[in-house]
């Protein structure tokens, strides 16, 4: 017998099935999670979602043997072994293997950040990124190292540091071999090979493949002189030149002490 939902018309095969799925029109959240108490209107997401706490990580790669505590995450990861990337940016072609990558690349475009920090005012694309970033002024480092005890403020920051231990470099360039720990240093190498070139100069309209270059092209135009030398003052555009200035600096020092 099936049981139909008077709200939307979608019909179930049980009535706890029904129950479930009527959550979403009431917004009630009957499960709380006893670690950090946020609810959810399904038991198998708070499952999922202790995981986090509890560090489990039931759903393994079979490629490479990586656990993850969601199975969404684990068919995200699949995507690197495969070089499926199905998600395309309409304004310069660049291609990613998770929506939440296309769309927080897209920002890159748009220059959207509707979120900011009563604290410090620094705006942020997400809501997710703004709360991470938040603990910065709390002191707040929830997530450990078991390795070396090294703490952090996100736990993406701890998946990355953990690589330095495991000598992990999940992500794997097809064109030239060449393997990289995180996966944004595999996305600025792959501009290498084709070219694109998503961060424009404001004043210029010139090109750049990393958006450090660009900042480092802008200080042309600011007149921003952020290296300055501790022996005469001085002060530099770049660090390449600071160093340089330095050797001589240097030089002419040992000069003037081999006279005297």
């Amino acid at each position: 017998m099936e049981i139909y939902c008077s709200d939307c018309g979608k019909d179930f095969g049980h009535q706890n099935a029904l129950k479930t799925h009527q959550c979403s029109h009431t917004k009630q959240k009957p499960h709380q999670c006893s670690y950090c108490g946020r609810s959810f209107n399904r038991h198998c997401t708070l499952q999922q979602h202790q995981h986090i706490h509890t560090g489990e990580k039931p759903y393994h790669c079979a490629q490479c043997g990586k656990g993850f505590n969601r199975k969404d995450c684990l068919k995200q990861h699949r995507r690197i072994h495969k070089e499926e990337k199905p998600y395309h940016c309409l304004q310069c072609g660049n291609s990613f293997n998770r929506l939440s990558h296309l769309q927080r690349h897209q920002q890159i475009h748009t220059g959207e950040r509707p979120y900011y920090c009563l604290q410090c005012g620094k705006s942020f694309s997400d809501q997710g990124n703004l709360r991470k970033h938040q603990h910065v002024h709390t002191g707040e480092k929830p997530y450990c190292c078991s390795q070396c005890g090294k703490s952090f403020n996100r736990q993406y920051d701890l998946r990355r540091h953990q690589r330095i231990h495991t000598g992990e470099k999940p992500y794997h360039c097809s064109q030239c071999g060449k393997r990289f720990p995180h996966q944004s240093n595999f996305r600025k190498h792959q501009r290498v090979h084709t070219g694109v070139k998503p961060y424009f100069c404001s004043h210029c309209g010139k090109a750049f493949n990393r958006q450090d270059h660009l900042q480092r092209h802008q200080r042309i135009h600011t007149g921003e002189k952020p290296y300055f030398c501790s022996h005469c003052g001085k002060m530099f555009t770049y660090s390449y030149v600071l160093k340089s200035h330095k050797c001589t600096n240097s030089k002419t020092l040992n000069d003037l002490k081999m006279l005297s």
